[in-house]
């Protein structure tokens, strides 16, 4: 099958490393004049949208930034999974949360304000300290402002240039977890279990599989949740709940129609990647097991520079992923997974590794 996927980064690149395998072909759809994924497919430009819908029969996408317009243009000759509704939700906010009220899912309280006196009174509604973010085009924490006293409203609001944004209560949590869904064209789903994130200014540092002391109860919770936003949207293909674990239960923050940086782990962690798994799932093919290989699996993301990456090339149960991108401040050009049969060696090698995070996001 000649699969498109619009978006020529690292996530379409280990999509397209396994579907090859799968027997299928790939073509991306991206501006950019060098990217990672090019050696796995021909990469086409605005100028060449016609040639790109001509080359496929079905498409995906690798981040839930990819425009509307582009999805209902592939749309008019070739299938497109996960679906435009799903996109749209993810795309913004405000339809996130209004998704997660109707489904009954708990979240952080919120309110969109589309000015600062419209802010001044949700702060009365929601309280401090709060979060003020913008409605769309955040990510990696950026477009958000934190608000801790009233004298901040006036800053909060200028800061995010915008004409709209949604004010969110302040969650006390332990940890940030998600989970990772996938769902085929026949209905048939699985999940792979619960993992914790680690960040450091908004961008994911590391994560932990499975995550430490997760109960049967809190697993399958997680699994209810994703399905139900499945059936709502009529999802198809990999999606990530990232949740907030409280005292009180689980939190659900946001949604990802698609596969994510928190579950790299299972390129090297698991019988089927995640990568694998969402192409089975938007070609129709069955979906592949998701048990995992080891007893403790992590990813630590490789933020800016690639650093003596090489001390590490022949050290066991270590592996190295780098996505060909320059080094620039705060960008992901690589991560690095670890598998493990105890805690104790699990620990061990995150502390050899600890070049590569702020000492602060990782103690044993």
């Amino acid at each position: 099958m000649n699969i498109g996927i619009l978006g020529a980064g690292q996530l379409g690149s280990m999509l397209a490393e396994e579907g090859i395998d799968l027997g299928h072909h790939f073509f991306f759809y991206s501006d950019e004049l060098s990217t990672p994924a090019e050696k796995y497919g021909e990469v086409f430009n605005k100028k060449r949208l016609d040639e790109f819908k001509n080359k496929i029969s079905l498409a995906t996408y690798e981040t839930e930034n990819t425009s509307l317009g582009l999805i209902s243009e592939i749309e008019k000759s070739a299938e497109i999974f996960p679906p435009k509704k799903i996109l749209s939700i993810a795309q913004n906010r405000g339809f996130e949360k209004a998704l997660f009220n109707d489904l009954n899912i708990p979240c952080a309280n919120s309110v969109i304000v589309r000015s600062v006196e419209e802010l001044r009174s949700a702060v009365d509604q929601i309280g401090l300290p709060s979060i003020l973010k913008t409605t769309t085009d955040g990510y990696d924490g950026k477009g958000q402002f934190f608000i801790r006293n009233e004298s901040e409203i006036q800053k909060a609001w200028e800061s995010l240039s915008t004409s709209e944004a949604i004010l969110e209560g302040f969650v006390n949590f332990n940890r940030e977890l998600s989970i990772i869904g996938v769902r085929g064209l026949s209905g048939e789903q699985v999940f792979y279990p619960l993992v914790e994130n680690i960040h450091k200014d908004g961008i994911l540092r590391i994560t932990i599989a499975p995550a430490k002391k997760i109960s049967n109860e809190t697993q399958r919770l997680a699994e209810d949740y994703i399905t139900k936003i499945f059936d709502s949207t009529n999802h198809i293909g990999a999606l990530t709940v990232e949740l907030f674990e409280t005292n009180d239960g689980l939190l659900v923050n946001e949604i990802a129609p698609r596969v994510h940086n928190s579950g790299h782990w299972t390129i090297n962690g698991c019988t089927t990647s995640q990568f694998e798994n969402h192409i089975r799932a938007i070609s129709g093919m069955p979906l592949g097991s998701i048990n995992v290989k080891s007893n403790w699996c992590a990813m630590i993301n490789i933020i800016g520079k690639v650093g003596n990456i090489q001390q590490f090339a022949d050290k066991q149960n270590l592996f190295i992923n780098l996505y060909g991108k320059a080094e620039r401040e705060n960008r992901k050009i690589g991560h690095i997974n670890v598998v493990a049969e105890s805690e104790k060696d699990l620990n061990k090698l995150l502390e050899s590794l600890s070049d590569y995070y702020p000492l602060d996001c990782w103690k044993n």
